[in-house]
């Protein structure tokens, strides 16, 4: 025993704020088993159901069979595989992109992008409640990070507002732990009148927001000028694993030069790029799975709203429920789960002090049924 870590531990648990694995006993999807026990779960980012997707697990499966399952070295040696060549080039053509470049997690790009861009003297401006991986990302050494309060684009336009010779203006499309999206034309022409270089995380927002689930850029509007650097993810709405950075050319071979996690770490496995490449086609074929999970979220708020539910301002499928306090958060998500459901607590330092909460989020894969017992087991909770 280290009893320096061990009174640590102590204290963290003794504050509400101890982390524990869950161990799950089935495939990907709203229904599994938890310790022996059947759960409807409401905390995955699987948002258009595709995780256990037949056509995508065939994809992989052949893709492995053929292929193997590893690549077997980084980018840049021996492991860029033509299927990762391929994922690349659809990712571009989806995002509207001259170039596309994968990564191996959303926390891996963002850092990627952090190593390329925000060198010594640069400026790095993020929203106060960015994802962890934009914060580390703004932190490298001589690197001068400001924090804006959350979605205030006046606010971030005065952060720009001093000499650099880099400036990055950093922000989630769809924010991660309350589900709003980020006030993107703004920030855009901030970052226009500063000579600033916007970077957006859509990692909530594609697949899901905009007319065709391009996500919050499609939503607004903004081209890869407004928006030079696009970093999404594959593991969420699309299901699969892994994550890209696309923009003009220029911005991806500066990434492939200088992004230490993309020069120094193994390829995804070419199977993975085979389900991904087709999570994108399922998503745009099956454009009624997008359709589905914003009326379970109209549903959801709905009901909330109904019944007097403490309901966060968020039109995506992360629907937040603010209990404040860490050992309520923890209360509330144990009567969840004693009435069948899987809610997971969030709790500082992932969101502020004082703002613990349930953090629902909401797949196609639910049924109607499903969410109103939801709704029915947290009015009980509340009151």
């Amino acid at each position: 025993m280290i009893p320096a870590l061990a009174a640590a531990l102590a204290e963290r648990e003794a504050a509400g704020l101890y982390r524990r694995r869950r161990v799950v006993d089935a495939a990907a999807g709203p229904r599994m088993t938890l310790d022996g026990r059947p759960l409807v779960a409401f905390c995955s980012n699987d948002y258009l159901g595709l995780a256990a997707h037949p056509a995508i697990v065939a994809a992989f499966t052949a893709a492995a069979v053929k292929h193997g399952v590893g690549a077997g070295a980084a980018h840049l040696v021996s492991g860029h595989h033509h299927l990762h060549h391929e994922l690349e080039d659809a990712l571009a053509a989806y995002t509207g992109r001259e170039r596309a470049l994968l990564f191996s997690t959303g926390y891996m790009a963002n850092l990627g992008i952090g190593h390329a861009f925000a060198r010594r003297g640069a400026l790095v401006v993020e929203d106060r409640l960015n994802h962890a991986s934009l914060i580390d990302a703004g932190r490298g050494a001589g690197v001068l990070l400001k924090r804006y309060t959350h979605g205030d684009a006046a606010a971030a336009a005065s952060a720009l507002d001093q000499d650099a010779p880099v400036k990055l203006l950093v922000t989630d499309g769809v924010f991660s732990m309350d589900g709003d999206i980020a006030p993107l034309p703004a920030l855009a022409a901030a970052c226009d009148a500063h000579g600033a270089m916007l970077v957006v995380d859509d990692a909530h927002g594609l697949g899901v927001v905009g007319a065709t689930g391009r996500g919050t850029l499609e939503q607004f509007g903004l081209d890869a000028h407004e928006v030079p650097v696009l970093m999404g993810t594959l593991g969420k709405a699309f299901g699969v694993f892994g994550a890209f950075v696309a923009g003009p050319a220029e911005v991806i071979e500066t990434l492939i030069q200088q992004a230490r996690t993309y020069i120094y770490t193994t390829a995804l496995p070419p199977a993975v790029a085979a389900a991904a490449l087709t999570a994108l086609r399922v998503s745009d074929g099956e454009s009624w799975r997008r359709k589905r999970v914003l009326a379970l979220v109209k549903r959801f708020r709905a009901g909330a709203v109904q019944l007097g539910l403490p309901l966060a301002d968020s039109p995506t499928p992360i629907q937040p429920l603010v209990v404040g306090g860490s050992a309520q958060a923890l209360k509330c998500a144990q009567a969840l789960e004693h009435a069948g459901f899987l809610v997971t607590p969030i709790r500082p330092p992932t969101v502020p002090d004082g703002t613990a909460r349930l953090r629902v989020t909401l797949s196609a894969a639910h049924t109607d049924d499903e969410v109103d017992a939801l709704l029915d087991a947290l009015a009980g909770v509340f009151r």
